[in-house]
């Protein structure tokens, strides 16, 4: 009996169940500051993805200008639409930046003693909302990015054109708004096939190696019980009738999926394990419960990453062969193809 109650306790800590308002949870007093922090940087997202959504790309004047290198104006044509361009992806790479600060200012939060994870987690749900937005917000960011290649090819265009007239030791105007540094550290961001959760999962990185007082475990443990709380709520009718949109769904089922991405990038053994505190049978099982047209592009994120759908602009016309469609189809999970993954989680996710 005493054996039997300690699997039954054990179980229950792996899979907390409690209720988290993703639609009204409002600060305390000892919430505040930090809510405060983190609200300022989301109050700016959805602006970023509604920017990022519109972006079409300069790839007409482009190839017009690499077709006809003699033209002077279509030179300048093609220089003057891929700047301001460059200028919206500054925007969104110093986002990433305020991004990964936030997250690391949340986690100290979430994952600091006396209280366990889930304690946090459920004392604390407007940062717990928080949380989960910054998970929502990565997500819908990168699978925009994964769906324009326009802006590799813009950027790359971009910084070709730096270099050769910087070999004319000529400057040009806009180097003193993206200079050569700058323009590194944009180009490693963009060389992502998911940026923003690369960006998550550095951050978390360092918020570990920079607390090595704090056990791992209590950041991962935070990684898992949201992704438990998520999936309790997807699966138990009496809260998702307390949810009174069926956008508050979606986006359960989207931090869902993007914090068990997370832990498996940060988790030493990773998310798909036999050891993982992640129910993964369990969140998949759910998944697939669900409207076939709204969780496919989950399904895939778990499986062989984010699905770009087809490349409206060839890269061959523009004579960078580094960015081929294929470079898009990158995995998101990273142990998904461990041996320690059992045959039955792999089978579910094809």
């Amino acid at each position: 009996m005493g054996n039997l109650l300690k699997v039954l306790t054990r179980e229950i800590e792996n899979y907390p169940h409690f209720f988290l308002d993703f639609e009204n949870a409002q600060p305390t007093e000892g919430e505040r500051e930090i809510w405060n922090q983190i609200s300022a940087v989301l109050q700016d997202s959805e602006s970023i993805l509604a920017d990022l959504q519109a972006y079409k790309g300069a790839g007409p004047e482009i190839r017009d200008a690499i077709q006809n290198p003699n033209d002077i104006q279509l030179q300048e044509k093609a220089w003057n639409a891929v700047c301001p361009l460059v200028v919206r992806l500054k925007r969104f790479y110093e986002f990433s930046i305020r991004l990964e600060k936030a997250l690391q200012s949340l986690l100290e939060s979430l994952t600091c003693p006396p209280y366990t994870p889930t304690q946090h987690l459920e004392r604390e749900q407007a940062l717990a909302k928080e949380f989960a937005e910054i998970l929502h917000f990565t997500l819908r960011f990168d699978e925009l990015k994964m769906r324009n290649p326009a802006i590799q090819n813009d950027f790359s265009y971009y910084r070709r054109t730096i270099s050769r007239n910087r070999i004319n030791n000529m400057h040009l105007d806009i180097e003193n708004e993206v200079n050569n540094e700058m323009a590194n550290r944009m180009s490693l961001f963009y060389a992502e096939a998911t940026p923003m959760l690369k960006t998550l999962s550095n951050a978390t990185m360092h918020f570990v190696s920079e607390n090595k007082t704090l056990p791992i475990e209590n950041t991962t443990d935070c990684l898992s019980t949201m992704t438990s709380v998520c999936k309790v709520m997807l699966e138990t009718p009496e809260y998702r009738s307390r949810f009174t949109s069926e956008e508050t769904l979606m986006f359960c089922m989207r931090v869902m999926v993007g914090v068990i991405i997370l832990y498996d990038h940060v988790h030493p053994m990773g998310a798909f394990c036999k050891t993982s505190k992640i129910d993964m049978k369990g969140c998949i099982k759910v998944l697939k419960e669900q409207a076939p047209d709204s969780v496919e592009g989950l399904l895939n994120a778990l499986s062989t990453g984010w699905q770009p759908g087809r490349l409206v602009v060839p890269a061959v016309l523009f004579d960078f062969p580094q960015f081929h469609s294929t470079s898009c189809m990158q995995f998101t999970t990273k142990h998904l193809n461990d041996e320690s993954t059992s045959k039955q989680i792999r089978a579910m996710l094809q």
